[in-house]
């Protein structure tokens, strides 16, 4: 079950999102790379730039402010300084400004946005992605989609991602459309993938009627979601839809169903159908539902392993079903 970014389990997302510190971000945890960029490289206008003392003495008066539970000033000029704050070398002062300019909430989002969308500096675009994920507003949705199509930095696309992530049910939509977006990369689609799951909890009926969609891109992605809400217990109609799943008319659709309801469900619950689907035309599904057979350890499919690996003729598959039996006797 997951009561927040923290505390999700492993399959889904986790609230990395909402860290300032790079090393922490989202992006690391899915690539597993660092995105190098020291403020050096990105220079700020000398409009907007603060001096370090400047931004160390700012900071300091908005960390007193912060520990009194005392919120900054929202007029803009204040809200400008601490914008240009977010672009500071120093982690722990961009840290500071972010939570500040959090704590000033909707009055802020306009000029984040701004920031967002033209700040030359990479630290700041960042930054100001970051931000608006802890003020979570729905208000700030169309810059957060425009950032993650046309921004060329994965710790900003990442950010975006989370930031709608957070704002939860009223992304959904523009989530499952840019899942469908044929510009969106490979790693696009990973991060919409992560805050899609997250989501999930957030808006069942959203993701009942995707799991239903003519594209298997979005059937495929209401999947995760779905599991997501039989552990919060959010969706009384999950599990219906994630078993219908495993008949779907896309192979690439039950394939995934075939390993997400093996980490979901009990076992009594889907071994039937898990069983009819060692006989799949599709080697995908039959190799996916050997590893799920396997994670149940569900001792009762040993016949139909043993008759699935008489009947198949694909090698590769023909090796995963005897690790999976082999594995089930092993448990006897």
């Amino acid at each position: 079950m997951c009561n927040g970014f923290n505390q999700c389990k492993p399959i889904f997302i986790s609230r990395n999102f909402s860290i300032i510190n790079d090393e922490l971000d989202l992006v690391q945890i899915l690539i597993k790379r660092t995105v190098a960029a020291e403020a050096s490289n990105h220079p700020i206008n000398a409009a907007e730039q603060l001096t370090e003392q400047e931004a160390y003495e700012l900071a300091e008066e908005l960390k007193q402010k912060l520990t009194e539970k005392i919120i900054p000033s929202s007029n803009q000029e204040s809200i400008k300084k601490m914008v240009a704050g977010l672009g500071d070398p120093r982690g722990a002062l961009r840290l500071t400004f972010a939570q500040s300019l959090g704590s000033v909430g909707t009055a802020a989002i306009p000029i984040l946005c701004d920031a967002l969308k033209n700040n030359p500096n990479v630290l700041i675009r960042r930054a100001s992605a970051k931000t608006l994920n802890i003020i979570g507003s729905k208000v700030a949705l169309p810059n957060l989609i425009e950032a993650f199509r046309t921004d060329d930095d994965p710790v900003v696309q990442g950010s975006s991602a989370g930031a709608m992530a957070t704002i939860g049910e009223p992304a959904v939509e523009s989530l499952l459309e840019l899942l469908t977006d044929s510009q969106c990369s490979a790693f696009q689609i990973g991060l919409i993938n992560l805050a899609l799951s997250f989501t999930g909890s957030k808006a069942p009926n959203a993701f009942n009627q995707a799991a239903q969609s003519d594209n298997p891109e979005i059937r495929i992605a209401a999947l995760t979601a779905l599991a997501e809400q039989v552990h919060s217990g959010t969706n009384e109609h999950a599990k219906e839809l994630l078993i219908r799943a495993l008949n779907d008319d896309s192979s690439e659709v039950r394939a995934e169903a075939a390993t997400i309801t093996g980490k979901t469900l009990e076992p009594e619950e889907i071994i039937n159908e898990l069983c009819g689907l060692l006989k799949d035309k599709d080697n995908q599904v039959r190799i996916n539902t050997a590893l799920a057979l396997m994670k149940i350890e569900e001792i009762s499919s040993i016949n139909s392993l043993s008759e699935a690996i008489s009947a198949e003729e694909d090698g590769q598959v023909k090796t995963v079903l005897e690790v999976a039996l082999n594995q089930l006797i092993a448990l006897k």
